[in-house]
């Protein structure tokens, strides 16, 4: 397990990371959202030691993580770090060999990642001959060779088409189902709500929120949507509602008071034709407008 304690970075009079702490279990994959300028990518160069922490401290293991760990953690960062000019099957290969990978197996493991991702006819060719999605490929796939122990992903879906996007996220839960503990970063809200086990919100350097996603969703409002044959203003009189939306026939309310739904379904119900009464289960990008405001 990779476990961050009170994380704090300050560059100046400005505290980018104020006291983040979170953890990044085994079996499932994390999710690491915030706006521009949250403080995600400075806490992930702090987790990798490219950025020293002033406050707080990084384990692993359940102890305090070493330049030893590092080496054997998966590492993407936002900006592209490999060489545009070199092939991309040697400058693979070569990442692979200073990680203590020996030639043959380096090679296969990487030959075999450049397949799955579609570049195997591709591997001889310089990296800069490649649209900027299929860079982006090839950046995971440094990242995946060797073997790594943690994987610390900076927006690993950027610019990737629908079927990249498939083969990171198969290639990802493989991983997790191996025990590697697995954070990315993504602005693509959806993406991450229908990937993640977990989910740490960032906001102004701080953690907003952390949790599952039944978590985060049971925290926000208990809401409803109510929709009937007939004209649905008469919900705003019904007690221990706020009322969302009304328009027409249909009513969105959250449940101030316990049972109150019960009472508008009875009330409903007694009116005449509901054609549907069902609870609204938020999305992550209205759960993270919540927090995040």
């Amino acid at each position: 397990m990779l476990e961050l304690r009170s994380l704090t970075r300050r560059f100046g009079e400005l505290t980018a990371v104020d006291d983040v702490s979170f953890t990044v279990p085994v079996g499932g994959l994390t999710g690491f959202v915030g706006g521009n300028g949250a403080g995600k990518t400075t806490t992930m160069r702090m987790v990798m030691g490219v950025l020293a922490a002033h406050e707080g401290e990084v384990l692993w293991q359940g102890r305090p993580v070493t330049a030893a760990d590092r080496r054997l953690f998966g590492y993407m960062p936002e900006e592209r770090g490999l060489y545009p000019k070199q092939p991309i099957l040697e400058q693979l290969v070569y990442l692979a060999q200073l990680r203590g990978l020996a030639p043959a197996t380096a090679r296969r493991q990487v030959a075999e990642l450049l397949d799955r991702f579609g570049l195997g006819e591709r591997a001889k060719e310089p990296l800069e001959k490649l649209s900027l999605g299929n860079q982006q490929r090839v950046q995971i796939i440094a990242s995946l060779v060797p073997q790594p122990q943690a994987l610390i992903l900076d927006e690993p879906f950027s610019g990737l088409d629908p079927t990249a996007i498939d083969a990171t996220a198969d290639l990802l839960r493989e991983q997790a189902r191996a025990g590697v503990p697995i954070v990315f970063s993504s602005h693509q809200l959806d993406l991450v709500d229908r990937l993640c086990d977990r989910l740490v919100v960032m906001a102004r350097g701080r953690v907003v929120a952390d949790g599952t996603s039944e978590e985060l969703r049971s925290g926000g409002p208990v809401r409803y949507r109510l929709v009937l044959d007939g004209d649905a203003g008469w919900v705003r009189d019904q007690a221990g509602l706020h009322i969302e939306d009304v328009s027409g026939s249909e009513a969105v309310v959250d449940v101030v008071e316990p049972g109150a739904e019960q009472e508008l379904l009875a009330a409903a119900v007694a009116r005449g034709g509901v054609r549907d009464f069902s609870r609204v289960v938020p999305r992550l990008s209205e759960i993270y407008r919540e927090v995040a405001a």
